[in-house]
Formats: structure tokens, C-alpha cells, sequence
């Protein structure tokens, strides 16, 4: 795997209005920071892409790695691209996937590539433009083994995303076993992440998902202080064997909620 690496610069995001930075990670050799605007926004370790930084990302790792058989190769479309983390560490434990990647800064996404090489032999397609957009505009034959999106943080979600006529669309790219992952970072009160878990409900109303399970650091769901909760909806009933693996994996503490477990984060 290639780790070479340019110089560690910024990059002005012209839709945005503000700077992108790379910086190497003092205390992670070959590991380096993403910021935006001056905040944290991703963590990357070109040295060993296995190894996922973040609580939140770690999490959504750990539920790609239940797609069966383990380190089988996968086919994944990433909604919201980041530093490809995610990517990262699929093409690192599935080598050989075929993933997709739709990031609406293309600034962000040159930028990304240009400092952050992918590592060899990653089968990657890269899309510029809206999320939802990109999703209607993908060949009808493509299906995916999971749908990944992450780009909600809190009230300044997308309406035309934050909605279950979108999970239902998401739901049709997936194959029948396909899992649709949503990291949904909220606010103390949680009012995103129970619109969201309404808005899955409904398209597990409709057909297009079986079940749906919400996936955080313990204390998340007691909605006292802001933070990142896992909603994976998924085309086949979830297997109990699934939550066992996620709660043993972690990061701990971890709960995994499921069925009427649900309820206090839908009213």
C-alpha cells in the first residue's frame, strides 16, 4: 500500500466559504487530521487505514464488517466522502470492493485525493454533486451492499435528505441483504436523531426496509449531552447474532437498540 503523502497544506472551499486543512497527527505516526473551517472533520491512517479514529466511524466500520463473508469483498456507496476514512478501511479488510463516493465540495474532494492518495488498487468512482442528486442518478442496475451517509450534523440537516422518501430511494439502491447506515450527529435533545429514527420507521412502513436498529455510546440515548448515534436499516430481519457482535466490538459502552426499544426516540 502507498503511503506517500504531499506536504501538509489548506485548501479554500469556494461553496463553503471556508478553509480546508491537513496536519499531521502528533501522536499517530502516519496518521493525519482534516479540518474544516477549523474544526476536526476526519481522521486518516495512511499507515494502517484498518485502524478508524473516530468513535462514530469506528462504529459504522463495525457494522460493514457483519456483511457476510467476513473480508469478502463489498460494493458500498459513500454519501458524503470526508477523507474517505470509510473507504479506507473497506478497500483495507475487503480488498478488492467496488465503492462509490458522492461529495458536493469538489474543492474538498481534489484537495482530499491530492494530499491523501488512495491506497493501490482501490476500485473507487468518484461523484461531485447533492447527495440525493447523485443517488437518482446512478445506472438502475447498481446495487449496493451498503449505502453510507454522513452528512447530518444536528438542525442544519438537509430536508430533501432528512426524510423518508429519501431512505426509501437509498433502500432501492441496495441489494437484497444490503444494509443503509446513517450516522446522525445531533444536539443534547436528540431532535434529529428522532425525526430520523420516524423517517426510517416509515420506510420500513412502506417495504423499502425489514428493520432498523440504533447503534451508540450508552449514554447517548439518554439525550444529555450532543453527540453521534448510529441508525442502520436493513432489507432482511436483523439477526440477534448482529447486535452480539456490535455490543462485543464496541467502542464501549455500546447499546444497540431495536423494535419498540425504538419508541422513546420516534415521539
Amino acid at each position: 500500500m502507498s503511503t506517500a503523502v504531499g506536504p501538509e497544506g489548506r485548501r479554500f472551499l469556494r461553496s463553503g466559504g471556508q478553509h480546508a486543512s491537513i496536519e499531521a497527527d502528533g501522536l499517530v505516526a502516519g496518521a493525519y487530521v482534516l479540518s474544516i473551517g477549523g474544526a476536526e472533520q476526519s481522521h486518516v491512517n495512511l499507515a494502517r487505514p484498518e485502524e478508524v479514529f473516530y468513535e462514530y466511524l469506528r462504529r459504522i466500520a463495525n457494522v460493514v464488517d457483519l456483511l457476510p463473508p467476513a473480508g469478502a469483498p463489498v460494493s458500498a456507496l459513500h454519501l458524503g466522502a470526508g477523507a474517505l476514512t470509510l473507504a479506507r478501511y473497506i478497500q483495507a479488510t475487503r480488498p478488492g470492493s467496488v465503492q462509490y463516493a458522492v461529495e458536493l465540495e469538489r474543492e474538498l474532494l481534489d484537495f482530499v485525493l491530492q494530499k491523501l492518495p488512495m491506497p493501490e488498487g482501490t476500485r473507487l468512482e468518484t461523484r461531485i454533486g447533492d447527495a440525493r442528486g447523485e443517488l437518482a442518478a446512478l445506472p438502475p442496475e447498481l446495487l449496493f451492499d451498503v449505502v453510507i451517509l454522513d452528512i447530518f450534523s444536528g438542525p442544519e440537516a438537509p430536508e430533501h435528505i432528512a426524510c423518508r422518501e429519501f431512505y426509501e430511494e437509498a433502500a432501492a439502491k441496495l441489494r437484497p441483504e444490503g444494509l443503509l447506515v446513517i450516522n446522525v450527529g445531533d444536539e443534547a435533545a436528540l431532535t434529529l436523531v428522532r425525526s430520523q429514527v420516524a423517517a426510517m420507521r416509515g420506510a420500513i412502513g412502506s417495504g423499502a426496509l425489514a428493520d432498523l436498529v440504533a447503534f451508540a455510546e450508552s449514554g447517548m440515548f439518554a439525550g444529555r449531552y450532543p453527540g453521534n448515534i448510529i441508525l442502520v436499516g436493513s432489507k432482511q430481519p436483523w439477526p440477534d447474532s448482529w447486535t452480539q457482535a456490535l455490543l462485543a466490538r464496541g467502542p464501549h459502552p455500546a447499546s444497540v437498540l431495536r423494535g419498540v426499544e425504538l419508541d422513546p426516540l420516534s415521539n
